[in-house]
């Protein structure tokens, strides 16, 4: 994506998060562009999880302010903030969350009850960009651990969301599946996706264009992966 197209997405300014004497995020400065894609990586304790609810509108900073598409949402209640992140951003966690008793197409469209109106055409298509088209009818049971989040990927995207967020999206998958799953980044990415994604693991954050590195609920690396990027990608997305 070329960066002079793009538009500011989300910007935390000052952000810090405070539980009693413990400051799990500490003046946190980040600009992220419509387009980007960023790995935010640590060790545990770093933060991590704490700056992914702040973006995600799963909780709010002590201090600072979190600009998404040009809401301020540190100020915003609860409410509004249930409202902004199912209009605004799609989530996949490192478990799956999917109901069992419901069939692939059903979980996503579960997302689109709760934004609009459920549209099963709307689901296999979504389903169908993460390879799944012949996977709609089964259950959860009857669908390996990298469909189900394949299927939870179809979900977040299911909204058109401004911002995909990723926490350990691929740390209960092997490595083949996490190929799969890098690879449909990098395809959503070439759409113009913004993706954020938490993990763990240095190859899946080696092939985000930008790194951030958390420590003691303080950035202490902002990589610029630009140059790299590409010959990562060619690494480890296996499945084009």
């Amino acid at each position: 994506m070329n960066k002079k197209m793009s538009k500011k997405i989300l910007e935390l300014k000052n952000v810090s998060k405070i539980y009693g004497n413990l400051k799990a995020l500490a003046d946190i400065n980040l600009t992220v562009n419509a387009g980007d894609w960023l790995s935010i990586m640590g060790p545990s304790g770093s933060g991590k999880t704490t700056m992914i609810n702040i973006i995600g509108c799963m909780d709010t900073p002590s201090t600072g302010s979190v600009i998404l598409d040009g809401t301020d949402i540190s100020k915003e209640n609860a409410g509004n903030l249930t409202r902004i992140r199912r209009d605004k951003i799609g989530l996949i966690f490192q478990q799956f969350h999917l109901i069992s008793y419901l069939t692939a197409a059903e979980n996503v469209m579960v997302a689109q009850y709760y934004h609009s109106m459920p549209d099963e055409q709307e689901a296999l298509e979504a389903l169908a960009k993460v390879g799944l088209a012949d996977r709609a009818g089964h259950l959860p049971a009857q669908l390996s651990g990298g469909e189900q989040q394949r299927v939870c990927i179809a979900r977040a995207l299911i909204n058109s969301p401004q911002i995909l967020l990723g926490d350990e999206p691929t740390g209960n998958l092997d490595e083949e599946n996490e190929g799969i799953v890098v690879d449909i980044f990098r395809r959503l990415h070439d759409e113009g996706v913004t993706i954020i994604v938490v993990t763990h693991d240095p190859e899946v954050g080696d092939v985000a264009q930008r790194k951030i590195v958390l420590e003691h609920g303080r950035i202490t690396g902002d990589i610029d992966q630009s140059e790299t990027f590409g010959e990562a990608l060619k690494l480890k997305g296996r499945h084009n």
